[in-house]
């Protein structure tokens, strides 16, 4: 009976422990000292990280928005006609607090989990890999808020908008950061090396720019693609952050907050369990 018990015992450790993954998450506020370290360390290439981070929504909007823009000249929507150039550039904004977040929650963070073995080393001190995990997240965010916010500054000079409603896009871009770095560390637990984020930027986000109505008006898009295109987060983010832009309030903004907030909870859970189930529980 004993030798029975006994070899029973590693079969039912082993299932609750491929179950514990899934548990809810232990933070505390020890997620502050990494967060604190990911900014000490990235201060010191600052200004090639955010010249990298802007140049090429900036490129896009230039290209685009005057180029095109002269052709195309105004686009009708919610019953207004606006330049093209602000219907881009309230797209792009949300294209790059994606792009920023996801960077940094694949790339950087792999390197710092898998390559540097840093997250190791912090484990060493009393501080659980649930809050290096939300420090991660965190972090992504910040870094794609302060890429925004440069981007932000640039558009003002520029004169495409000046409505005292973006002031509240600010705290809108920053949820946009948050949900699309908790997606990407999905992905970051998932990968055995660089390469594998291609798979990510191919058949998610790049497909996602173009059906999220920040080039063109969804209803541009066949009646099939356009009722998968509201389900994705960066439409709902367009649809919050377009109208503060057109100095507007969304007309719908429940749903679409609702969406950034299912994705971003559902994300950071699946990261976690997942990156959970790479550290062995």
């Amino acid at each position: 009976m004993n030798n029975e018990a006994t070899s029973a015992l590693p079969v039912s450790t082993t299932s609750q422990k491929s179950l514990s993954i899934w548990r809810f998450p232990e933070v505390s506020g020890r997620w502050w000292p990494v967060f604190q370290r990911n900014w000490l360390v990235w201060k010191k290439l600052a200004i090639p990280s955010l010249v990298g981070n802007i140049a090429e929504p900036l490129m896009w909007l230039v290209a685009f928005g005057y180029g095109m823009g002269a052709l195309v000249g105004k686009i009708g929507i919610g019953g207004q006609d606006i330049p093209y150039i602000l219907f881009l550039a309230s797209g792009s904004i949300c294209m790059s607090a994606m792009n920023a977040a996801s960077f940094e929650a694949l790339y950087s963070a792999f390197s710092r989990m898998q390559v540097q073995k840093t997250w190791d080393g912090i484990m060493n001190a009393p501080v659980n890999l649930d809050n290096i995990v939300l420090a991660e997240m965190l972090w992504a965010a910040f870094k794609s808020l302060f890429t925004v916010t440069a981007i932000l500054g640039v558009m003002l000079c520029l004169g495409i908008s000046h409505s005292p409603k973006l002031l509240v896009a600010w705290p809108v871009l920053l949820g946009v950061g948050i949900t699309f770095s908790c997606l990407a560390l999905i992905f970051n637990a998932l990968a055995k090396g660089y390469d594998f984020f291609t798979y990510y930027f191919t058949l998610f986000l790049t497909p996602m720019m173009f059906l999220s109505g920040i080039f063109f008006p969804l209803e541009q898009l066949p009646a099939v693609v356009r009722s998968i295109s509201q389900w994705l987060p960066l439409t709902n983010a367009v649809e919050l952050v377009r109208p503060l832009f057109m100095d507007q309030w969304p007309q719908q903004w429940l749903r679409p907050l609702a969406v950034l907030v299912a994705y971003a909870v559902g994300g950071f859970w699946m990261a976690l369990a997942l990156t959970r189930k790479r550290f062995g529980g």
